[in-house]
């Protein structure tokens, strides 16, 4: 099965406060409630269009890829942090809000840019009227119970993501390897496909195709996710947000489920777990997580 975009309404680059351009895609309704999505580390929010796809007649869709990720350039390792990519969250959202016009607006973040949207709500500003966030890879304080087991999920990820294959000839070998992975076997049909296209760039130099993001640039972020020390209360958040994480209950599932029902039960989080997921759950069953976003907008009172 192919997977083929829809093309924006509109389309347009918006600077951080850095300097970082960021190539901004707008879809869907134009005069809904207007929705702004992103990713996980080392993807691309293109990829998640069996996720978004299904809001597009009822929201106005904001996509933006995260620095050094899917469409945009990049920009450099300095500013490659989460301190950088919280930043990053508001400068772009003002920007665009400032284009377009203000309203009401929802985040829906997942993995790390929902803990670069965290950490932007609670550390800098609360600029929403509500956010979603999909397991984010919260790790725990030192001293608590599942401490260890994130801690061991992030250090196998780093020495992953150092040794990753950066250069590839086609991405049919990419969307092959992704097929062919445990961890992405759930993916909707053509999903791989997508993704695939969606993180690599022509290498126009070297020939073939090579990843926009860096094996050593997703590698320290998965590294710096045991120092961001972000464990916050629900009560830190100045408006409602939701967490809809993994499965903790998963056989062989990631430590992110478990991580999250705890941070959700010792924070008293709006918190539901979608059933038979692992940390990719917007693309392993879409329809399931859209429903609980919606069950949870239409609680807001943000119901369209």
């Amino acid at each position: 099965m192919t997977l083929t975009l829809p093309n924006e309404n509109q389309a347009f680059d918006i600077a951080s406060d850095d300097g970082a351009v960021f190539k901004v895609r707008r879809h869907g309704n134009p005069d809904g409630l207007r929705l702004y999505l992103s990713h996980g580390n080392g993807f691309a929010v293109d990829a998640y269009y069996p996720f978004w796809g299904l809001l597009l007649d009822r929201f106005d869709v904001i996509l933006f890829d995260m620095r050094n990720h899917g469409r945009n350039a990049q920009v450099g390792f300095d500013g490659h942090n989460y301190f950088q990519m919280a930043r990053d969250v508001g400068s772009i959202t003002k920007a665009v809000e400032d284009r377009l016009g203000g309203g009401r607006k929802v985040g829906v973040f997942h993995s790390m840019s929902a803990r670069a949207a965290m950490k932007h709500a609670v550390e800098m500003d609360w600029i929403w009227d509500a956010l979603v966030l999909f397991d984010p890879p919260n790790v725990p304080p030192r001293e608590h119970r599942l401490y260890p087991a994130m801690r061991t999920f992030e250090m196998r990820l780093v020495e992953f993501a150092a040794a990753r294959q950066e250069h590839f000839t086609s991405p049919r070998e990419l969307a092959d390897y992704y097929a062919e992975s445990r961890a992405h076997a759930k993916w909707a049909d053509g999903t791989h496909a997508l993704m695939a296209n969606s993180v690599l760039q022509e290498n126009r130099v070297a020939g073939g195709w090579s990843l926009t993001c860096r094996p050593e640039f997703e590698a320290a972020i998965y590294l710096s996710a045991l120092t961001i020390d972000l464990w916050p209360q629900a009560n830190e958040y100045a408006g409602p947000t939701k967490l809809i994480a993994a499965d903790p209950n998963l056989d062989k599932g990631p430590p992110t489920g478990p991580a999250n029902q705890a941070l959700a039960e010792e924070g008293g989080y709006d918190y539901q777990a979608i059933a038979g997921t692992g940390h990719m759950l917007q693309l392993e069953r879409p329809q399931e997580c859209v429903a609980a976003m919606l069950s949870f907008l239409a609680n807001c009172g943000l119901g369209t």
